[in-house]
């Protein structure tokens, strides 16, 4: 079996909460050495964040921490001090890529901003990912993915026609637009390096690869004057396109089926429902015309089946088609998963057997997993203290006792 795909980069890693966190997570899973630089005195949000291991609150307890910060090292360091300063910037000698998803001028009060840290290493590749970007008249402003959703359009978009925006349940942009834009683009300046020996700037502002999602809503606005509101789960090109009732107490399937010969799928799938063969659902044009009734109709079939079964059926009959399953149903029952070995189960110094996603792709030849489970907080301080500073056990402990290893 080859090494993993990134192995020999180091990342010194200065994100916390949602994004920042899962871009580095990306880099650990295929092999490079990231090391998490904490303090706790200010802890990452993450780590207090739910569910908990158990239900019992603690550091070290954090399932949403845990999953995003799998095979990564953890160092206290108490940046506020001159000897916790020196340290980082020891640490960035060694290191490839140096990540922070803090609002611009937060690394540069620790001396470790991008002209100073281009002083320690010179091809060092430098992501910093905050709400805005690095300028700008909003540069300064404050933002998770709440506050990105909304200030993008995401949250604008979601929901019900006659309700209040709801959003997406969760910070999505943390979670797929941020964290994937940024590792490519940590993959892109690393291959330029390899290339001319010069490192890279890389400012993220979080707000634009989410914004980069929405581009059919952005170009009709631009092109067409149009300004698309809330429409649930129906879509403006595609019906029947929603999640419908089946059998039993809250089941659902999501239904797409506007390409016609899925539409024939559908139809021959429910013999019984004689109204999806009404004229007005003939064409694509008429059934976007009557797509209430369409729906209306498709969840009067839909709601005599069990979820799974009308999926599997549907599916027989060239139809795109799911089961709206909760989590439980996710990773108690979905075979396919299971089929991929998505879920790995780690042993955990605190929390006993943990799940973990595992890499959502794999690599011809690597074996990409997690290896490791996330770290207690300062885990591998004494061993980073040892291995990259070339420290004994007396300097370690004098620096612990002056509060520089917090």
């Amino acid at each position: 079996m080859k090494n993993l795909p990134l192995e020999g980069i180091r990342i010194a890693d200065f994100t916390w909460i949602g994004a920042g966190s899962f871009t580095t997570k990306l880099f650990a899973d295929h092999g490079a050495d990231v090391i998490k630089i904490e303090s706790a005195d200010r802890l990452d949000p993450l780590r207090g964040s739910r569910p908990y291991a158990e239900g019992v609150p603690g550091i070290n307890r954090s399932g949403y921490f845990a999953d995003r910060n799998s095979n990564k090292k953890s160092i206290t360091l108490n940046l506020k001090t001159a000897e916790g300063q020196a340290l980082a910037r020891q640490l960035i000698e060694t290191s490839d890529i140096v990540a922070n998803n803090f609002t611009p001028g937060t690394m540069e009060k620790f001396g470790l901003g991008y002209e100073d840290v281009k002083k320690i290493r010179r091809d060092v590749i430098y992501l910093a990912m905050s709400m805005a970007g690095s300028s700008g008249p909003e540069h300064k402003y404050l933002g998770f993915g709440l506050t990105i959703g909304a200030l993008t359009g995401v949250q604008f978009l979601s929901g019900l026609p006659d309700k209040e925006p709801a959003g997406t349940g969760t910070n999505f942009p943390d979670h797929i637009p941020n964290p994937c834009h940024a590792a490519f683009a940590v993959l892109a300046a690393l291959r330029h390096r390899r290339r001319t020996g010069r490192g890279q700037y890389i400012d993220v502002a979080q707000t634009e690869p989410t914004v980069a999602l929405l581009g059919p809503t952005m170009m009709d606005c631009a092109a067409n004057g149009n300004v698309p509101s809330r429409m649930g789960n129906q879509h403006t090109a595609y019906a029947p396109h929603g999640v419908y009732p089946c059998r039993g107490v809250d089941r659902w399937i999501a239904i797409s089926a506007w390409q016609e010969e899925a539409w024939k799928g559908l139809v021959a799938a429910l013999p019984e429902a004689d109204a999806l063969r009404a004229t007005k659902f003939s064409a694509l044009h008429d059934r976007l015309a009557n797509r209430d009734d369409l729906d209306v109709a498709l969840a009067h079939a839909t709601s005599r089946y069990e979820a799974e079964d009308l999926m599997a059926k549907l599916q027989n009959h060239g139809v795109p088609a799911g089961v709206a399953w909760t989590a439980e149903d996710v990773v108690e029952h979905d075979h396919q998963l299971q089929h991929r070995g998505h879920w790995i189960r780690l042993q955990h110094p605190e929390m006993g057997e943990a799940i973990y996603n595992a890499p959502p792709f794999r690599i011809s030849g690597h074996a990409e997993t997690i290896r490791l489970p996330a770290p207690l907080l300062g885990q591998h301080t004494d061993e980073i203290c040892r291995d990259v500073f070339g420290m004994d056990e007396a300097e370690i402990a004098g620096l612990r006792q002056n509060g520089v290893l917090t």
